[in-house]
């Protein structure tokens, strides 16, 4: 036998291919993203800050502007900005919320006193069986909707400050903030340099269409949350509501989340108007600005401010901020929308790719 054949008889090793090693790769960090998620939250809130102050950085080295300086007059302008705000804000939750719990006990005795008596008419018109079923099912119902509530609630507290509590995240934050706004050029380079070539082309179109969506929404989605905070704030006081620029405030920033801001808006405002006026009318125009609000952010807001062209679902993103919080906690509601994003372009990528392949015309025939 030459040696020719010995060689070739010899054993090789099976090549890595590119689908395995990206597989590999996509298991290795999701997994080194879960033993480290108690200490992930200032380095995600850093990534997150950096995506979003990144373009104003961008402008400034337009104008001949370093990137080290750039970086460094967006950071302190956004951390002065959001201090003037909390100095505005803080102040105004704070006196109403003490006065909220002062007169809650009163509040509560009279709305009592009102909805007793037209409960218990309602209840007598019931036989015994069907009031010991509503019972039950009232008792089923809420118990379960608390403790699912409280486990959402303990999974972010507990998975976002397990060991970093608020002094370490603002102090971590923005550090982690401009080192990546000044890297951010050669972080993007490092990261394009390691995808194949041949591959290249549809990375390329993935990163346009994420970063199109991506920013599309969390930017037009802050302003719409800034809209409705102001609408429903200003709307509230204006029609006599006591604690209305609290719920307004807080409704905007629950209106991040699908759903979620309209419904504390409708619920919390309608209680205290019931607690609070005893004619029909007061409660009447609470409700319009609840439905004016609506009505700006379905017709006006979300179409001029995010647009259908985004392509994420409130479902989707409800979906994926509560699967977020529920694994990772804070650290997940932080990432979860960007997940979401990718996906999503992923899936409609790959979608349009299987479409225009000839597995698709094939079976396009075979029909």
């Amino acid at each position: 036998m030459s040696s020719s054949q010995r060689k070739d008889d010899l054993p090789m090793d099976e090549p890595v291919t590119p689908n395995r090693f990206w597989f590999i790769l996509a298991l290795v960090l999701v997994g080194a993203v879960w033993l480290l998620r108690p200490i992930l939250l200032p380095f995600v809130a850093g990534c997150v800050l950096a995506y979003l102050l990144d373009p104003m950085v961008k402008r400034l080295a337009l104008l001949r502007v370093t990137r080290s300086f750039g970086a460094l007059l967006v950071l302190l302008s956004f951390i002065l900005i959001v201090v003037f705000v909390l100095l505005l804000i803080v102040p105004l939750v704070q006196s109403q919320l003490v006065s909220l719990l002062d007169t809650l006990p009163s509040m509560m005795s009279a709305l009592r006193d009102r909805a007793v008596p037209h409960i218990t008419a309602w209840v007598e018109k019931l036989s015994p069986e069907d009031v010991q079923k509503l019972h039950e099912a009232i008792g089923n119902y809420v118990g379960s909707v608390a403790l699912w509530a409280g486990n959402v609630l303990k999974q972010v507290v507990s998975g976002g400050f397990a060991l970093f509590d608020v002094v370490t995240l603002i102090v971590i934050t923005p550090v982690v903030t401009f080192y990546l706004l000044r890297d951010w050029p050669q972080v993007t380079e490092s990261t394009e340099a390691l995808v194949p070539r041949k591959n290249y082309k549809f990375f390329r179109q993935a990163i346009d269409e994420i970063n199109r969506t991506l920013s599309g929404f969390l930017r037009g989605q802050a302003l719409v949350c800034l809209s409705l905070g102001l609408i429903y704030g200003v709307g509230l006081s204006l029609v006599g509501l006591k604690y209305g620029a609290t719920i307004g405030l807080i409704a905007g920033i629950l209106s991040f989340i699908p759903y979620v801001g309209s419904t504390f808006v409708l619920v919390s405002s309608t209680i205290l108007a019931f607690m609070q006026f005893n004619e029909a009318w007061p409660i009447v125009r609470v409700l319009l600005v609840f439905l004016v609000g609506q009505t700006l952010e379905g017709y006006v807001l979300t179409p001029k401010l995010v647009g259908d062209r985004v392509g994420l679902h409130p479902v989707w993103i409800l979906f994926a901020l509560f699967a977020g919080a529920s694994l990772l906690g804070f650290v997940g509601v932080l990432i979860a929308v960007p997940v979401a994003a990718i996906i999503g372009v992923l899936i409609r990528l790959g979608l349009s790719r299987y479409r225009a392949s000839t597995l698709y015309e094939r079976r396009r025939s075979e029909r």
